[in-house]
């Protein structure tokens, strides 16, 4: 059975996305199509905050894409370099707070130690930094454009200065048309040869009946189901399905 997946392939420490593989377990056959695209935004002001540490309390990472974009700085800036003799460091005398496993995994291939990953989410996270934090310096956030308001509010409830930056915002994937085209094409495609294939099955005629549109009489007293009629039969069949299918979840 073909299964198709709205999602980016993430590969695990095996080198394979891991719905992929565990679906194969199954004998489901996945594809995986991606349905949306990140635009980084402020790379420059990050990049540049990033070269101040003295100016922050640590940092926060909600989303693995935050992480991108200071990768993306790093790599633009030519700042590799300086980031593993001092500014490295510097964040890792600070608190460096992040939201999941995932993110955290990122965060440490960067260098940095993390805290709070086993929070499960950014209200968790906030109560988590609340309980800890005391410097009066701001945190700096970056993040999404579409992101939560429970942490910034918990925070300055709390009277914790944090310092937000808008670095990257969702947009839909620009090959995501063309994707889904060319895998529906495929699948019709393979359905229409298997119905083009489909044997020709002959049935006794009963005594007087005349031949019905597409089951041509056979010899020796036999009608045939053609190709086409095959083809009509099988389109029958998936509208009554997909009609009760969608009563099923309707209901």
């Amino acid at each position: 059975m073909k299964v198709l997946l709205l999602k980016d392939a993430k590969e695990d420490d095996g080198g394979q996305d891991p719905y992929i593989r565990e679906l194969g377990f199954c004998g489901l056959d996945a594809t995986l199509i991606p349905v949306l695209s990140f635009e980084f935004l402020a790379l420059p002001s990050l990049s540049e905050k990033l070269s101040q540490p003295e100016r922050y309390g640590g940092l926060i990472f909600t989303s693995p894409r935050a992480v991108d974009a200071v990768e993306l700085c790093l790599q633009r800036d030519s700042k590799a370099r300086v980031w593993t003799e001092s500014l490295k460091g510097k964040w890792n005398a600070k608190s460096v707070y992040v939201v999941g496993n995932a993110t955290a995994s990122l965060v440490n291939k960067m260098g940095l130690d993390t805290e709070g990953e086993n929070c499960g989410n950014a209200e968790k996270l906030a109560e988590y930094i609340c309980s800890r934090e005391s410097s009066a310096l701001p945190l700096l956030f970056p993040c999404g454009a579409l992101r939560g308001e429970i942490l910034p509010k918990m925070l300055k409830d709390k009277g914790i200065p944090l310092e937000s930056l808008t670095v990257y915002q969702k947009t839909p994937h620009p090959g995501i048309q063309v994707n889904l085209t060319s895998y529906y094409s495929e699948q019709i495609k393979n359905v229409l040869l298997s119905i083009l294939e489909f044997p020709i099955k002959s049935k006794p005629c009963r005594p007087g009946s005349r031949p019905v549109a597409g089951r041509p009489c056979g010899p020796a007293g036999t009608w045939q189901m053609t190709p086409l009629a095959a083809l009509s039969r099988f389109l029958t069949r998936l509208r009554r399905f997909s009609s009760k299918r969608l009563e099923t979840i309707c209901c």
